[in-house]
């Protein structure tokens, strides 16, 4: 399978690596000094699982310069889809299949619109990983896992192609009837962590201890659930005290990309978490206070703040 990765870092980095270690013809749409070493040594990634490494000159620095593909891969960051989806669309690539691994519901939203339901396949990924350095991905743990699915009848042989394509590169891998589905589960559960390990600026363990950011965790993860059962997603009734149970289970230390973020003074995707539930809640006419308060808090971090006023 000829494969477009768009995006080279923790992500897109792994899953690309492995696939291409599998034989498969992987390139990578990367930038600066990152593109420069890949082009360079490949592009490494370090993990519990074995390390692998594409061949040198595995990437380039834009979507034009990619040729015929039959899979393409969107793994950047969310603010980046409306510009990657409107390039895809008058990229000459032949007639590929489109597979976000982003975070969040909006971003199939974004590509469907701009590329069409039928080239849309669904699919998310459960994953730490991050860049070292230019060329060099880390990989945390021995987790590792996609979820794929079709969202029309017409998808399911392609859909079946690439998680036996996934599957072959020994990644864990699962094929859903129901993506979206899946994909509102994993959006509720990443609300609520990113939500409260950012406003209350520490990890899991003090967020659950706590008994009022224990019920802010909750109600976060409530107020994003009513909105996904009035789009139409049936979610249990039990599916916010299962993911409560689940975040007893994690280790205290564990926080969310967008803790680290905020951390860091890096742009935060909180308009597409809880920020996207209270656009998602709006005209569906749900309050959602809990995920509006976040959301306004953390309002003047949103572009980041490596370089605050004073």
């Amino acid at each position: 399978m000829r494969i477009a990765v768009i995006g080279a870092g923790g992500v897109g980095g792994y899953f690309g690596a492995r696939l291409a270690a599998a034989g498969h013809d992987v390139t990578f749409v990367a930038r600066g000094r990152h593109l420069e070493a890949i082009r360079r040594s490949g592009l490494l990634v370090r993990s519990p699982l074995g390390d692998v490494r594409t061949p040198p000159s595995s990437a380039v620095a834009d979507i034009g310069e990619l040729g015929p593909t039959d899979l393409v891969i969107v793994a950047v960051k969310l603010w980046d889809t409306e510009d990657i989806a409107l390039r895809l669309s008058s990229a000459d690539l032949g007639d590929p299949h489109v597979l976000s691994l982003q975070n969040g519901v909006h971003k199939d939203l974004i590509l469907r619109s701009h590329l069409g339901e039928e080239r849309v396949l669904g699919g998310t990924c459960f994953i730490s990983a991050f860049i070292e350095e230019p060329g060099v991905v880390v990989h945390n743990n021995t987790l590792q896992k996609i979820i794929v699915g079709p969202y029309l009848a017409t998808q399911a042989t392609m859909s079946e192609a690439v998680h036996t394509a996934f599957r072959d590169a020994e990644i864990d891998t699962e094929p859903s009837t129901d993506i979206e589905k899946v994909i509102w589960e994993k959006f509720v559960f990443l609300v609520g962590l990113s939500a409260t390990t950012a406003a209350v600026r520490r990890p899991i363990g003090v967020v659950r201890s706590n008994d009022r950011t224990r019920v802010l965790l909750s109600e976060v993860m409530q107020e994003a659930t009513e909105v996904a059962r009035a789009s139409g997603v049936k979610l249990d009734e039990t599916f916010v005290q299962t993911q409560m149970d689940f975040c007893d289970t994690l280790p205290a230390t564990m926080t969310s990309s967008m803790h680290n973020d905020l951390e860091k003074g890096n742009r935060l995707e909180l308009p597409w978490l809880s920020g996207g539930v209270v656009d998602l809640a709006e005209p569906l006419g749900i309050a959602v206070p809990r995920n509006r308060t976040v959301a306004d808090i953390l309002a003047p971090y949103i572009e980041g703040d490596s370089s605050p006023s004073m």
